[in-house]
């Protein structure tokens, strides 16, 4: 049993006592009504809890208005179904409906239209939709843990990749299955979830770090599997695919550090040069292989400098 069942029974219990408490015709409805307001952020219950109510309102003088003028029919309630709701909807309060409707039924249920009944209706979405809202603004699971665990495993994926990338690279025979890319793909967009619902948990004081974390995160995996891709056409062992494995497992400590060393990247220039000065090719063969790794260190560029731009600098 979740938290948001939890706190969707204490809301609707809590509503239909204060309902009763002040003696509101159709306490019961203010049950229902805090079960139409709870969410699962406190930004999207503020921005539920406000079109709910701005549409109940809207409703309510809608369909007191056409009762006034058509009376009470059953007839009555489709017109004002087939006229309300699409104003609804193009004033983007569709989500508001059933409410409103909840609302309207009780007034025609009461076979006129004053003050005192339209006040009681007003009081009840105070009562139901009020009650939600406080619950979800008391408490909201904290999704730090969470984001840190995902990181981590991020991160630890990441690592793993980078050392079987080496490993490809020092021997053309090697084989991998990309488990660690799936799980690291998986934890990546687990964890932006994860941050969108912390950052609209903060409401005015939001953090964006997690989401800008992640973001990175998400660039770098598109990086890596082009990585992955060109290091399948290192066919043959060259040295300089190995002076490539260095750089691959340097990355695979770098990636866990919370700010950019800027050490791979210092290794991967170094690597470069170091490139410059060999002989060509003598071989179609090492120059399809050199080409490659060539690739290979361009995209790996490519990868850091997402890190360079969006993580801390040491």
């Amino acid at each position: 049993m979740g938290i948001r069942i939890i706190k969707t029974a204490l809301a609707a219990v809590a509503a239909v006592y204060a309902a009763s408490a002040l003696e509101l015709d159709y306490a019961t409805s203010a049950a229902l009504l805090a079960v139409l307001g709870l969410d699962v952020t406190k930004k999207r219950s503020l921005k539920n809890v406000s079109q709910r109510f701005g549409a109940s309102l809207l409703g309510l003088l809608f369909g007191s208005l056409i009762f006034i003028v058509l009376g009470f029919s059953y007839w009555v309630i489709g017109l004002f179904i087939l006229t309300v709701y699409p104003v609804l909807s193009r004033a983007r309060l569709k989500d508001g409906i059933v409410t409103s409707t909840v609302i309207v039924i009780h007034v025609f249920n009461q076979q006129h239209v004053n003050w005192d009944i339209i006040w009681n209706e007003i009081q009840l979405l105070i009562v139901g939709l009020g009650s939600s809202m406080l619950l979800n603004f008391i408490y909201m699971p904290k999704a730090d843990q969470q984001l840190y665990k995902l990181r981590q495993q991020v991160e630890e994926q990441f690592s793993r990749i980078f050392l079987h990338i080496a490993n490809q690279l020092r021997d053309e025979h090697y084989v991998w299955d990309g488990e660690e890319f799936i799980l690291a793909d998986r934890s990546v967009q687990e964890g932006r979830q994860w941050a969108r619902k912390a950052s609209e948990n903060a409401l005015f004081r939001a953090n964006a770090d997690w989401e800008i974390y992640f973001h990175m995160r998400s660039n770098q995996m598109e990086s890596i599997a082009r990585l992955m891709d060109i290091v399948s056409q290192v066919y043959q062992r060259l040295p300089h695919g190995e002076l490539t494995a260095e750089v691959f497992e340097e990355l695979s400590e770098n990636v866990k550090e919370r700010y950019y060393t800027g050490r791979a990247e210092a290794k991967l220039a170094e690597l470069e040069t170091q490139f410059k000065g060999m002989d060509l090719p003598q071989t179609r063969a090492e120059f399809e292989v050199r080409s490659a790794i060539l690739q290979l260190c361009v995209e790996l560029t490519h990868f850091l400098s997402f890190a360079k731009k969006e993580k801390k600098q040491k």
